[in-house]
């Protein structure tokens, strides 16, 4: 494990990157059936006929949740964690069964805390990129970020 990224380790225009990961067709059923049970999601027939989607499409629930585990390989050395303080979350494009999704993260906006001396926040874009470079999923996030502690 490489040693906890603190406030002051983070500087705008630092990246982080991870993944592939590949989504199958049963992977995007499954979880659709049991989260976002709709038919472009759940049934490859129906999906097809879809005028927007033309075929099975990932819930965009489901790229979010195929994304975390990416952001822990990415960054998941921030000291304290990857706390999450709201964002902006975009779908540009559908995740298909076969797509093999990588991660990109760029440092934004860095900011101590007025308030709070023992930590800032950090505005994150987490770029969620299918095979072919596309996004599939854009979430600009502010996260928190402890900072280092007096010596």
């Amino acid at each position: 494990m490489s040693d906890p990224i603190y406030l002051e380790d983070l500087t705008v225009g630092r990246r982080f990157t991870a993944g592939p990961v590949t989504v199958s067709e049963d992977e995007i059923i499954t979880f659709a059936t049991r989260y976002d049970p709709q038919p472009f999601h759940t049934d490859p027939e129906a999906a097809a006929q879809h005028p927007l989607f033309q075929g099975l499409a990932a819930s965009g629930w489901h790229t979010a949740a195929l994304t975390m585990p990416l952001v822990v390989q990415a960054a998941g050395n921030i000291a304290g964690g990857i706390i999450g303080g709201g964002g902006d979350l975009q779908w540009p494009r559908p995740v298909r069964p076969g797509d093999s999704l990588s991660l990109e993260i760029e440092v934004l906006e860095v900011t101590p805390s007025r308030s709070r001396p023992d930590r800032g926040s950090a505005l994150m874009r987490n770029r969620t990129l299918n095979q072919h470079g596309q996004e599939v999923q854009v979430f600009t996030v502010r996260i928190v970020v402890p900072r280092k502690p007096a010596p």
